[in-house]
């Protein structure tokens, strides 16, 4: 196992394959898998005690940081760090017949593959995996750890391998991906629409230069930008209350099973999408949402970044900051029920709480009216600093409403950005967080999506959600060309946090990365102020900010 990635972390999920015998699941089949899974996962023996292994000079290391799972990865279909090649050990390749070249193995193409050795059986497997000695008698690369299992443990093991990265996938057919996009009933109609419309486009580009069905290939022809499988798009429409969103969403992939979910918009709730896809094990790249499931810890949901949860952080980091050269009396947080501001003002509280200051919490009904709103904000005084969790209306009613003394901060992705409508009197005492590149120096980075926009007529409704969608169309797409035919659920997952950060056009960001782990692709943000009292430029207050709570994943 390689060192830089021994912090990755993982979870058990429920099991995708079950073991059948006749039809009917076998009670020993199953625990044998279930056990096979928490080894090679959570570096956990069946007994509950931690994996233990051992490197060359004697350096032991057990549970966790001793799972298979942080070089081999979740798919089985290993990885590349440095110039060190990681190899699959999936079952289909490990036990496939020795063949002279790779041309002659029916297998995907992956990285560090063997077509030269003998097959493993279980008994040189057991062996390769007890003392590092491989199918042909050789030394195994000094990464290899020697693991200590006994005879029942290395058969879970063994089982385990022998159903990873399997060969038929959901949603993938000869001549077919499929992918969902998911629409919540909390979604902005007019968002929705304009990201929709940015997939049908781009899935039209795909499948214009699909002929017609291409054979399979083999291992050995790395043929890049060649698949040729029709991109199928299905918009998941949900409606009703959340809690009744999962079963839905279990229905609609019965029905229509599909490779990966893409893109998607949500409004405040986003959380049971989140858990379904989870518990499916159904990839769910980079969807529209202000307010993510911050769960690192989880595999399958990626997001573009924390959203208000990140404003939150950045917030804090401002206001400790501030407070080291201003006294601050306390902190009043002012939001709507019923919005993602409820949840950015309890994590400012939360982070602000342990700086030992004083923080009050005002929140509006969903329907209370603009004349309440400006009764809470007057309740400010000098001294305090107002914290603003607002969408635009709420804003524009600040105008009659004067901020005397008041310094004050807002959520610059729940407010509109640059195209706040805060009023002239309230800009130069407001600061606001910003979650992305800064409009002058993103400007090269959008050429390339506003252009695509208008080559194919798509107006511009909601331009970062828009952008956002497009880029994920684009990581994808590449993502698959370079996975050849290798579709695998977890391995698309992978290779989007291998590919990411060489990315040259992000959109709204300046630079997007995921380490193993990582479910947060951008990381940082700006404090900026607007610089007149009316227009769209604002400025910097600082350097590009990654918050102290996130620093060790810049």
């Amino acid at each position: 196992m390689i060192p830089a990635l021994l912090g990755w972390r993982s979870r058990i999920a429920p099991l995708a394959v079950l073991v059948m015998l006749g039809g009917t699941m076998t009670a020993a089949g199953a625990h044998a898998d279930e056990a096979g899974e928490r080894i090679y996962r959570l570096g956990l023996l069946p007994s509950g005690e931690p994996l233990r292994a051992e490197r060359e000079a004697g350096m032991g290391v057990e549970g966790a940081v001793a799972a298979c799972v942080n070089c081999h990865r979740r798919s089985g279909l290993g990885m590349k760090e440095g110039r060190r090649t990681i190899p699959p050990i999936a079952g289909r390749y490990l036990f496939h017949p020795r063949a002279a070249a790779a041309d002659e193995l029916d297998l995907p193409y992956v990285e560090g593959m063997r077509a030269d050795r003998e097959p493993y059986t279980d008994e040189t497997l057991a062996r390769a995996i007890r003392t590092g000695i491989d199918a042909d008698g050789r030394p195994l690369s000094y990464l290899m750890p020697h693991f200590q299992l006994d005879d029942a443990q290395m058969s879970s093991l063994i089982a385990y391998l022998r159903r990873l990265a399997p060969a038929e996938v959901p949603g993938v057919t000869p001549s077919a991906l499929h992918f969902a996009t998911i629409i919540t009933p909390e979604a902005d109609p007019a968002v929705a629409k304009g990201v929709i419309e940015v997939l049908e486009k781009f899935f039209d580009d795909k499948n214009h230069y699909t002929r017609a069905e291409s054979p399979r290939l083999h291992s050995s022809r790395r043929m890049m930008f060649k698949v040729n499988r029709r991109w199928a798009l299905n918009v998941w429409q949900l409606t009703g209350a959340p809690e009744t969103w999962e079963a839905q969403l279990r229905a609609k992939l019965a029905a229509t099973p599909v490779f990966a979910v893409i893109s998607g918009v949500g409004g405040h709730s986003w959380a049971p999408v989140h858990h379904f896809c989870e518990a499916a094990e159904l990839p769910c790249l980079f969807p529209n949402v202000d307010l993510p499931v911050d769960r690192e810890s989880d595999f399958d949901t990626l997001y573009l970044s924390k959203g208000v949860l990140l404003e939150a952080q950045l917030l804090a980091q401002a206001i400790r900051d501030r407070q080291r050269a201003v006294p601050v009396s306390r902190v009043v947080q002012i939001f709507r029920a019923g919005d993602v501001g409820v949840e950015a003002a309890a994590a400012l509280d939360k982070e602000l709480h342990q700086s030992g200051l004083r923080v009050v919490n005002r929140s509006l009904g969903a329907r209370a009216t603009q004349s309440e709103l400006r009764e809470r904000v007057g309740q400010t005084g000098p001294g305090e600093l107002l914290v603003l969790w607002l969408r635009a209306p709420d804003l524009a009613a600040l105008a009659l409403v004067p901020p005397h003394d008041v310094a004050a901060y807002m959520s610059g992705r729940m407010g509109g950005l640059e195209h706040a409508p805060l009023p002239a009197a309230w800009r130069a005492a407001t600061h606001m967080s910003y979650p992305f590149n800064l409009p002058d120096r993103r400007r090269v980075q959008m050429d390339y999506p506003l252009g695509w926009f208008r080559m194919r007529q798509i107006p511009i409704v909601a331009e970062q959600a828009q952008t956002d969608t497009y880029l994920v169309c684009a990581i994808v797409s590449e993502t698959i060309n370079h996975m050849v035919d290798t579709f695998v659920r977890d391995y698309l997952v992978e290779r989007v946090e291998e590919m990411l950060e060489h990315r040259l056009v992000t959109g709204y960001y300046p630079r997007l990365a995921l380490a193993p782990g990582q479910r947060f692709a951008s990381k940082g943000g700006y404090i900026v102020h607007f610089t007149d009292s009316a227009g769209t430029r604002v400025s910097a207050e600082g350097d590009w900010t990654v918050p102290l709570e996130s620093a060790s994943e810049k």
